[in-house]
């Protein structure tokens, strides 16, 4: 038993020292390596400043609307809303947000709402939409913009980012910078 007890011991002050200070230092050194060191993209535009890679809340109708956040996009406590599928109270939110979604967007089928659309990220922080979700938005926007369908088509486009080296996740659209790009718009 003596020399299971302290094969075990060995194993676990490795094991915790390879998770909490090696694995820490290797994440810390590769993020120094990146475009923003490790802090985050920041986009100041007119003196104010957004993190693109957070989740910000857009509701009115001018703009692309975000994925819902089950955190109300607070960056502080990133959680989603452990409600499972069939819960009555997510299942009242989802409703609420598909409502909301049809009342601000006439003539767009419940069917045709993307599900990126009424339903919460993992972290609740989720910057981006997908393409089919910036698509659905268009009529809105061109409405009340008074911009042309096929310049705001354009727009999508510019702002759509490829997967991952091209296998990795699907395509997706920064709604911060989206709507920044499209307050620019003249």
């Amino acid at each position: 038993m003596k020399e299971h007890f302290f094969s075990a011991i060995r194993l676990t002050v490795v094991s915790m020292l390879l998770c909490s200070v090696v694995y820490v230092l290797l994440i810390s050194g590769i993020a120094t390596i990146t475009p923003q060191k490790g802090k985050g993209e920041l986009i100041t535009v007119n003196g104010k400043t957004y993190y693109a890679n957070i989740g910000q809340k857009f509701t009115d109708d001018k703009y692309f609307w975000s994925r819902p956040s089950a955190v109300d996009y607070n960056a502080a406590g990133s959680a989603g809303s452990n409600k499972g599928p069939s819960n009555p109270d997510y299942l009242a939110t989802v409703q609420a947000r598909i409502d909301t979604f049809l009342v601000h967007n006439p003539g767009v089928k419940k069917s045709a709402i993307p599900v990126d659309l009424v339903t919460a990220s993992g972290s609740g922080l989720d910057p981006h939409i997908s393409v089919l979700a910036a698509n659905v938005q268009l009529k809105r926007i061109a409405k009340i913009r008074g911009i042309a369908e096929p310049n705001l088509e354009e727009l999508i486009l510019t702002y759509t980012e490829k997967p991952l080296l091209g296998l990795f996740g699907p395509e997706r659209i920064n709604v911060v910078k989206l709507n920044i790009a499209l307050d620019q718009l003249k």
